[in-house]
C-alpha cells in the first residue's frame, strides 16, 4: 500500500512540472512558426499569431506600432514574398503565477546579424496570442561609441521633439 502512496505522490509532483514543459514547448513553437511566417512572407500566419490589441516595436527610435499600423508597414514587404527571416539562437521563457502570461527574451539570427527579441503572450479565447514584441539591434560594447556617433544625427532630432 505504502508503495501505491508513493507513486501517487510522485506522479502528482510531476505533473505540474511536465506541463510547464509543454507549455514552453507550446509557446517555443508559436515563436519559430511565426518567425517563419515572417521568413515566408505568410502575411496570414504572422499577424494572426498577434493579439489584436498588440504592440510591435522596431529597431528605429520612431517604430512603435499597434498591429494596425505594424500591418501598415509590413503588408509590402509581405506582398513582394520577402518580408525578415529570424531564427532563434536562444530564448528564455518565463510565466506567471496564474500560467496565462508569458514573457520571453530570445537572441536572433536576422539578416542584420545577432538581434534581441523580447516579448509577452497571453493566452486568450483558449490560445496564445503575442501581445506585445521588441526587437532591438544587438551593438558590442566596445563599438558603442562609434554607433552614438552615427545615429545622433537623426536621434538628437527626436529628443528635440
Amino acid at each position: 500500500m505504502k508503495v501505491y502512496i508513493f507513486l501517487f505522490v510522485v506522479l502528482i509532483s510531476c505533473s505540474p512540472i511536465q506541463k510547464m514543459e509543454n507549455q514552453k514547448t507550446e509557446i517555443n513553437n508559436i515563436l519559430d512558426n511565426w518567425h517563419k511566417a515572417a521568413a515566408e512572407a505568410n502575411y496570414e500566419n504572422y499577424f494572426g499569431a498577434m493579439a489584436n490589441e498588440s504592440i510591435f516595436i522596431g529597431t528605429d527610435a520612431t517604430e512603435n506600432w499597434n498591429k494596425k499600423e505594424f500591418q501598415a508597414f509590413a503588408k509590402p514587404y509581405f506582398d513582394k514574398g520577402k518580408a525578415w527571416n529570424f531564427k532563434a539562437i536562444e530564448r528564455n521563457i518565463y510565466f506567471s503565477s496564474d500560467g496565462k502570461t508569458v514573457w520571453f527574451d530570445e537572441l536572433l539570427n536576422t539578416q542584420i546579424k545577432i538581434c534581441r527579441g523580447s516579448g509577452v503572450l497571453v493566452f486568450e479565447n483558449g490560445q496564445w496570442k503575442i501581445k506585445h514584441y521588441v526587437l532591438s539591434m544587438t551593438i558590442p560594447n566596445e563599438n558603442v561609441d562609434e554607433v552614438v556617433k552615427i545615429k545622433s544625427v537623426i536621434e538628437d532630432k527626436i529628443i528635440l521633439k
